[in-house]
């Protein structure tokens, strides 16, 4: 695409309206008792199940908390623009928009907590931590903090997750127990280091171009649109989409679309029992033939290869 197209500055998309932003009702989505007070999963089964490109959202009735322990981020939260290296924290109070993109292997713990759980325990603990702590979202490295307190918070992070995954007696009121003590280290590392500032301006706007275009690909990466297509709905040049991929992915442009098309082709062969044929047409592609050579040539297996060794994940 020349650049003479686009002569003036970069004109993104300004930001959703809040009606516009996905609220999403957290615990319905995950398995498990959609009445939870504390909710654990692993950042990797959620990668699995809805991708590394996360587009904006909130969660209105639940406060989150990301505990990285291995990968990168790269997170737009409320308006700000961070990236940032495991280990790391990031919290999301109710209602604050966020969206991300991770690396492959990135992982850790995610512990959904309902708004008037955390309420509850700010009051039963009056004047230890400043009320903006309730409100405010925050991101904090955890590379030379406190480590006796970073590996607590890691500690009762595990502890979360295999009581969540249990069966014994006694269980909910331990997983609130352990929320409880999660939520008190948390805030010990708040209160004692000053979390992360967002990135400068130039950096931030490589990273909103960037998840203005994970956002386009969510939407329309079963439409098979050209890169072409992308830049000009994000008023930049194919060039600079390109760029901005390689520096805030690691990947070309292309191979992020395509990283999304495999992202769901994984999904559906683990979590569905659709006909491999049938699959390919709801992925978009004309030919299934297509399809079964852009997997093969991806993952060194064919989708019904990739979904028997797959099969005991289905649920």
């Amino acid at each position: 695409m020349p650049t003479s197209d686009h002569p003036g500055p970069l004109d993104l998309p300004g930001p959703p309206s809040a009606e516009a932003i996905p609220d999403i009702y957290i615990t319905r989505i995950y398995e498990g008792d959609p009445d939870c007070d504390v909710h654990y999963e692993t950042f990797g089964r959620l990668a699995e199940i809805f991708g590394r490109n996360t587009p904006a959202h909130r969660h209105s009735l639940f406060y989150q908390v990301h505990v990285l322990t291995r990968g990168s981020i790269r997170l737009q939260l409320d308006d700000q623009a961070y990236f940032g290296e495991a280990p790391l924290v990031f919290i999301t109070p109710p209602a604050i928009p966020h969206a991300f993109y991770s690396d492959e292997d990135t992982d850790g713990h995610v512990i959904t907590v309902r708004q008037e759980v955390v309420r509850g325990w700010y009051a039963s603990l009056p004047g230890l931590w400043p009320e903006a702590q309730l409100r405010e979202a925050a991101f904090l490295p955890l590379d030379g903090v406190g480590q006796d307190e970073v590996a607590r918070l890691v500690q009762l992070s595990e502890l979360l997750r295999q009581e969540f995954g249990g069966r014994d007696k006694g269980r909910s009121a331990a997983v609130r127990a352990l929320g409880l003590c999660f939520f008190i280290s948390l805030h010990r590392l708040l209160a004692t280091h000053t979390p992360a500032t967002s990135l400068k301006r130039e950096r931030g706007e490589d990273l909103r171009i960037f998840l203005s275009f994970c956002d386009l690909v969510e939407a329309h990466f079963r439409d098979h649109l050209t890169l072409p297509d992308y830049a000009r709905q994000l008023s930049v040049t194919e060039a600079r989409l390109n760029d901005v991929c390689r520096r805030m992915a690691n990947l070309a442009s292309k191979e992020v679309v395509h990283d999304r098309l495999l992202q769901e082709a994984r999904r559906l062969l683990r979590f569905s029992t659709t006909p491999v044929g049938e699959l390919s047409y709801a992925l978009g592609f004309a030919d299934p033939a297509y399809f079964s050579r852009f997997f093969t040539r991806r993952t060194g297996l064919t989708p019904s290869q990739f979904r028997i060794q797959h099969q005991d994940q289905i649920r």
